[in-house]
């Protein structure tokens, strides 16, 4: 069942009893949110956790997961993920732990990994990003989602320091790497904490999006033209300019793409953007 590939279900109940039972059990990944959202957490906690060497920890796991069942998925998520940070932080054999999760069949158990790191408060940014980056790269794009999730908060508060850090990241061979760097710094975002300090003044993001701004991968040009997207709804002045910038210095099909999705909400508010033509 592992790497079995299929057309994943639109709807929960169209999910076959196999493919459930194998997500359940951690013996395959998901494929779709439908999916994903379908998962009984408890169940997959009581099947992960003697597997990657926490037995005598697993009855608590479970527990807490069923604690968890009626909050939201964001939420039990990073809940699960402190658990699993809280339940291995004293046992000799918490790097072994800490691996097997991270390189776990189950998407969703690889994404408890990400989430671990969250609550690590004493983890020094840069070591914080290093850990993460294996999940930024992971073949699931729910773990790639819960990747930016897991460290925005630490970001968010140390911007300084992190925009320097993620520059490596944003001229990476992996565009999941590159696309979990914009992501991961947007100044609203969807279902995130929105980054106050990039909301007033987006200019020190620079030193991220220029390298992408006229990226190959329409997977990093759709979260560049998101990252702008987001901006000129509280810099709309600030977006313009670089993106009439943008479009004079890389006169690209690519970076015509971003633009045109980074002002679709100025657009719509009948702003003049008539250097688009």
């Amino acid at each position: 069942m592992p790497g079995f590939r299929r057309k994943g279900a639109s709807r929960r109940a169209d999910i076959p009893a196999e493919i459930l039972s194998a997500l359940n059990e951690g013996r395959d990944e998901t494929v779709t949110l439908v999916e994903w959202l379908a998962i009984d957490m408890a169940t997959l906690v009581g099947h992960v956790a003697p597997q990657v060497g926490m037995e005598e920890q697993t009855a608590a796991l479970v527990n807490c997961a069923a604690e968890l069942a009626d909050h939201g998925i964001t939420t039990r998520m990073r809940q699960m993920g402190r658990a699993f940070h809280d339940a291995v932080h004293n046992l000799e054999q918490r790097d072994a732990v800490y691996l097997a999760l991270a390189t776990h069949t189950s998407d969703m158990a690889r994404a408890w990994a990400a989430y671990s790191l969250t609550a690590d408060t004493d983890l020094p940014l840069g070591n914080r990003l290093d850990q993460a980056m294996r999940f930024a790269a992971d073949r699931a794009a729910s773990v790639r989602e819960c990747a930016w999730d897991s460290f925005r908060p630490y970001i968010a508060t140390d911007l300084s320091v992190a925009l320097p850090l993620l520059q490596c990241w944003v001229t990476h061979a992996d565009p999941n790497v590159r696309r979990c760097a914009v992501e991961g710094t947007r100044p609203m975002g969807v279902w995130t904490s929105h980054i106050v300090e990039l909301k007033a003044n987006p200019s020190p993001a620079l030193v991220l999006l220029e390298p992408v701004r006229s990226d190959t991968s329409r997977y990093v040009q759709t979260a560049v033209g998101n990252w702008l997207n987001d901006a000129s709804k509280s810099t709309p002045e600030w977006t313009t300019a670089v993106a009439q910038r943008w479009l004079a210095d890389s006169p690209t099909p690519e970076t015509q793409w971003i633009v045109n999705r980074g002002l679709r909400t100025l657009r719509k508010k009948g702003i003049d953007l008539a250097f688009l033509a």
